[in-house]
């Protein structure tokens, strides 16, 4: 599984759109869907109707109640969005997002796409799991893009870097990147301790506030070195308190 990327569907709303996805997928090699609180549930009669002939992309699909359990497994997420909407994270094309991913996967990481809900989209706590954000360039006028139009964009891009790509960003590859797993222990540690400490004021500001912390531990791209050393720095200070 972890020589593509899984491409994960957050709350797809119709069957019809799961089954264009996957024949996209299948198009350009991709085999591996996962998806986040289907709206009509798992399995889904339209959904295979409309895969015709990509009936392996469902057959194997994952189900998972939301984000965190979806990439809990992936060292690696990318989120699709056209807005930013005020997470810091780098923003890429289809291309150079693709071109990163194999040289991630060439390095033994598992990476993973995140995909929103027809209507609105991927809201700022399913991007918090990303590291970056990938997005297309359209007209700024007119940027709603179909689910499996972006999902078919995206594996184009995947099946035409192939291997060698000049100019492939490759400082991450070789790294041993702290998992989504790792990364969302890090932030339960780090929200316990501030909880403890009462940072987390006034309480109406504390769920955008936590948001923000995930967001910024997501966008570090942190080795697993790096997130045992922030455990250990936790520790340390609340015993340096005692």
């Amino acid at each position: 599984m972890g020589q593509v990327p899984l491409v994960v569907l957050t709350r797809p709303q119709m069957g019809e759109n799961i089954g264009a996805a996957a024949r996209a997928m299948l198009n350009f090699g991709l085999e591996h869907m996962r998806l986040v609180a289907p709206r009509d549930g798992w399995p889904n009669p339209a959904a295979t109707a409309m895969a015709s002939g990509a009936s392996v992309v469902l057959d194997h699909a994952g189900v998972f109640p939301d984000v965190g359990a979806a990439v809990a497994d992936c060292d690696y997420v990318y989120a699709t969005t056209a807005r930013s909407r005020g997470l810091v994270k780098p923003v890429l094309t289809p291309e150079t997002a693709m071109a990163e991913a194999r040289a991630m996967i060439a390095a033994g990481k598992r990476v993973a796409v995140l995909f929103g809900p027809e209507r609105a989209g991927l809201e700022n706590d399913d991007v918090a799991h990303a590291n970056a954000i990938i997005t297309v360039p359209v007209n700024p006028g007119f940027y709603s893009l179909n689910l499996a139009q972006c999902v078919l964009l995206t594996a184009y891009e995947w099946m035409r870097q192939g291997t060698d790509v000049p100019g492939m960003r490759l400082d991450l590859a070789g790294t041993d990147l702290a998992s989504a797993i790792e990364l969302e222990k890090l932030g339960d540690h780090f929200e316990e301790k501030l909880e403890a400490a009462n940072f987390f004021h006034p309480p109406e500001k504390a769920p955008f506030m936590k948001m923000n912390l995930r967001n910024m531990l997501g966008r570090w791209g942190m080795t697993r070195s790096e997130a045992q050393t922030l455990h250990g720095i936790l520790r340390q200070l609340v015993r340096g308190r005692s």
